[in-house]
């Protein structure tokens, strides 16, 4: 799915003075509303986000009044998008995953957008590393496997925190590097693993999901907002929870994940469990209507 950024006629209404001084961005038209364009031509890994976030726009046009929706003009990585929002340059709204540090200088709204299922990783491998891998008996024996992330992914600091070794590339490149073996294990979360070896296997021949473990850590996923920006948080935070309350924020979730859970075949793999203590105690874990539980599947 191609997400195409549109323009939505609203009711002529004028948004609050409170809001239009909060918020640098709005326009005498609406809210400008700016996320982070993709760091990859043709990434579908966000699409889900953007759509939960035009839905939160839609839905609170009638009292936050009307929006302009759009990518900022630079492709941005997590690490450039997230300084961009904290010094307040071309966006004013990302999506990350969470940690003490980020929350203490941007400001999150704590609904999981994709209900933590993030947290369960599925590796995409070289085909002649699954030998290798089917010896891992242990979280010890794990921890001797080789990781690799993405350059400024909040995931390589847990996995060195819990003892492996992280090699960091940019994101296109981390296919041909498991492709190829240069480390033992990219891994995804279960709505990421499969649809991206689909997308990946024509150029890397070798690469393939590995079949038969599962690692879990807690890793809920954001939108974050400048610190500034309380009026925009607080217009998406009131989006969301329309969209919880007539189903359409599960409809999103089930639309792009159901087939991956189905996929990922939780009963069929040993799971180990990593610590996050990057985690504030903020975190939402007595809300269990937010989080994603594989038992319910």
């Amino acid at each position: 799915m191609q997400f195409i950024p549109r323009r939505l006629a609203a009711p002529a209404l004028t948004l609050s003075l409170a809001l239009l001084a909060s918020t640098p961005a709005a326009l005498a038209a609406g809210i400008k509303v700016s996320y982070p364009a993709n760091e990859t031509a043709g990434d579908t890994r966000f699409n889900d986000l953007m759509e939960i976030l035009q839905g939160a726009l839609e839905k609170t046009t009638a009292e936050f009044g009307p929006f302009e929706l759009e990518a900022s003009k630079q492709k941005m990585n997590e690490e450039r998008y997230l300084s961009e929002l904290k010094n307040g340059g071309g966006i004013n709204i990302a999506w990350s995953s969470t940690s003490t540090e980020k929350e203490a200088t941007l400001l999150p709204l704590r609904i999981p957008l994709r209900k933590g299922i993030l947290g369960y990783r599925v590796a995409l491998i070289s085909k002649e590393n699954q030998a290798k891998i089917d010896q891992v008996k242990s979280l010890a024996d794990l921890k001797k496997l080789s990781i690799g992330q993405g350059t400024g992914w909040g995931d390589v600091k847990l996995y060195e925190a819990n003892g492996f070794s992280v090699s960091t590339a940019k994101y296109d490149e981390l296919f041909k590097m498991t492709n190829a073996g240069k480390f033992d294990l990219f891994p995804r979360g279960i709505s990421e693993a499969f649809a991206e070896q689909e997308q990946q296997v024509k150029t890397n021949p070798n690469l393939v999901v590995e079949k038969n473990m599962l690692i879990y850590y807690p890793w809920p996923y954001y939108f974050f907002f400048n610190k500034a920006d309380a009026a925009l948080e607080k217009r998406i935070d009131v989006g969301i929870r329309k969209m919880m309350k007539d189903g359409s924020f599960d409809a999103i979730f089930k639309k792009y994940n159901g087939k991956a859970i189905e996929q990922a075949n939780f009963k069929g793999r040993k799971i180990y469990r990593l610590k996050n203590d990057q985690l504030p105690k903020e975190t939402p874990y007595s809300d269990t209507t937010l989080w994603f539980n594989p038992s319910g599947q």
